[in-house]
């Protein structure tokens, strides 16, 4: 999918959000255990009440891997039902793979050729020679993880460099400029951490940025939007737990729509209050 494409999809669903589907077994509604694979159910009518208003869907790798085998095959169907509407949604294996180049180009090969993933998340820390092998795909996306709302985060991303004041996470997107465009690179940037967000679109302003951490973990889609929308948008906003887990009954499905359409319906205003005020497309950088 192209980076147009992605656009074209937001504005005709007037939405940007992505649902993630961390699908925890031991969290879904009892009812569907008696099915034959119901991970593979509960994602199918989560996507079926949603995909309308959702842009991008998002599959946690570690809630398919710790089930081994029975797992995959339920990551793989559930990839394989969304593949039905790729013209509609972008689907992304939230996997933050990593490793040196030969490694690297089997993780593109099982998430590009075999799976037909649209993107893959990337850590960085192991430089070039680790996210490339996923950059030669065409048609496909790394996003790269940049300022994550972790715990942990403070532990590297704000070292700062005393040469030149730039933290690491703002080494990251500078030196990873040379790697990717915005045409196949996006980047995670946690909702906590939403003021950052001027920021971070000084250094990259026309790529998208990926933004989980909506919902159940507190972010602001407000501010999200204040500080990272962009002339395309430019924003996938993630929600996983807060829509998925809904209701625990039978109608969960439709508990997980009504979640989704409050977001989609913000996101709607959002992007109807910047086309009055952009007219001719959202600025790159706010003045």
């Amino acid at each position: 999918m192209t980076k147009q494409e992605l656009f074209e999809i937001i504005k005709r669903k007037k939405s940007f959000l992505c649902i993630g589907l961390d699908t925890d077994i031991t969290k879904i509604p009892q009812h569907l255990l008696k099915t034959d694979d119901p991970v593979f159910e509960f994602n199918k009518q989560i996507i079926d009440s949603t995909i309308d208003i959702t842009v991008a869907y998002k599959p946690n790798l570690a809630f398919y891997e710790s089930m081994g085998l029975q797992g995959w095959a339920s990551l793989e169907k559930t990839i394989n039902y969304l593949n039905k509407f790729k013209s509609e949604v972008f689907t992304i294996a939230d996997a933050k793979r990593g490793d040196i180049g030969n490694t690297s180009k089997q993780y593109a090969k099982a998430f590009f050729d075999i799976l037909d993933f649209d993107a893959v998340t990337v850590a960085p820390y192991m430089g070039e020679d680790s996210v490339s092998p996923f950059l030669s795909f065409n048609g496909k996306w790394v996003i790269l993880l940049a300022l994550t709302s972790n715990k942990g985060a403070s532990d590297f991303q704000f070292i700062k460099n005393e040469k030149n004041s730039k933290m690491f996470f703002e080494e990251v997107l500078i030196k990873s400029r040379e790697w990717g465009t915005p045409e196949n690179m996006m980047y995670v940037v946690g909702a906590t951490q939403a003021e950052m967000l001027q920021d971070i679109r000084k250094i990259v302003p026309e790529n998208f940025l990926l933004v989980p951490g909506v919902g159940a973990q507190g972010g602001s889609l407000e501010e999200v939007a204040k500080y990272g929308l962009n002339n395309q948008c430019g924003l996938i906003v993630n929600s996983s737990r807060g829509i998925i887990y809904a209701s625990s009954q039978q109608d969960f499905a439709e508990k997980a729509r009504e979640k989704a359409l409050e977001l989609q319906l913000q996101m709607e205003k959002i992007l109807g209050e910047q086309d009055k005020r952009y007219p001719y497309g959202l600025p790159l950088v706010e003045s």
